[in-house]
């Protein structure tokens, strides 16, 4: 009876922690033991748990919820098309002309590309076959595909072979596709290989601009990319909740909340450029 009572406890006690997770966005061991009465060292186990069910990412201290996956690039190129579109033109406005691009692979990257301006002499670089496509049917822009296996998940090459050719450029923008974006966290990816060419280019990149829908913010993948604080632009959407925004610009990022007939742009004293 008490081995019952006590399973009943702990499963009461993990719908909680989930409860809490979708209201606040993370959640604490040491609040939650307090909270339960119960140890630390229970609570851990308890975020192990939900986590091993896929159910939340174990971040230090506490837990996160899981950044989303939505399918093949092909797939999610079709999901809520207008919300990337406003990010999208957001971060066209932000492009100087001549400037040297990296796109990485991701729906939002794909709708940059078809927003960028054709008679601004850009030059890009991408991974993502369906972006070089994109980028040719519209004419006028510079557009260079490094190579490597494709991944059919993602719709980008990785690899040996995608490292080394991304050794030769050093892009004046690197837009980078984030699986999740939290504040402790970072950009997160869910694929190793591709997580380690993002963190390369990021390294050789001197802007770097990421673009997150809603349900991509307080969120954490398997894999670390790049620091919240090497985000040079963060670009939202209209509605992103504030409290996302304020705790990213206490951080020193600066932010561009887009609209579909604007972007307006917020930046925190001391934010970057």
């Amino acid at each position: 009876m008490a081995r019952m009572e006590s399973h009943l406890l702990t499963t009461e006690r993990q719908t909680q922690i989930r409860t809490l997770l979708a209201e606040e966005g993370r959640v604490l061991a040491a609040p939650l033991a307090k909270r339960f009465n119960v140890s630390e060292d229970t609570v851990r186990r308890d975020l192990r748990d939900l986590a091993q069910a896929g159910l939340c990412r174990r971040v230090y201290g506490g837990a996160v919820p899981v950044a989303p996956s939505d399918g093949s690039l092909s797939e999610r190129r079709h999901l809520a098309p207008a919300r990337k579109a406003a990010l999208a033109r957001a971060i066209a406005a932000e492009i100087a002309p001549g400037s040297l691009l990296f796109i990485d692979a991701g729906s939002t990257n794909l709708a940059v590309a078809e927003a960028l301006a054709v008679d601004a002499g850009l030059t890009v670089v991408t991974n993502a076959p369906l972006i070089a496509c994109a980028l040719l049917e519209r004419g006028g822009i510079e557009t260079i595909l490094i190579g490597g296996r494709i991944d059919a998940g993602t719709g980008a090459c990785f690899g040996p072979k995608a490292l080394a050719d991304a050794e030769r450029f050093r892009p004046d923008v690197l837009i980078l596709g984030a699986c999740g974006i939290d504040v402790g966290e970072g950009v997160t990816g869910n694929v190793f290989e591709e997580c380690e060419l993002k963190a390369a280019l990021a390294s050789r990149s001197r802007r770097i601009f990421v673009a997150a829908t809603n349900d991509k913010i307080g969120t954490a993948a398997p894999y670390a990319v790049i620091a919240t604080e090497k985000i040079s632009l963060l670009f939202v959407e209209a509605d992103c909740d504030p409290a996302a925004m304020e705790a990213m610009a206490a951080r020193g990022v600066s932010l561009v909340r887009a609209a579909p007939d604007d972007a307006r742009r917020q930046k925190p004293a001391g934010g970057k450029d």
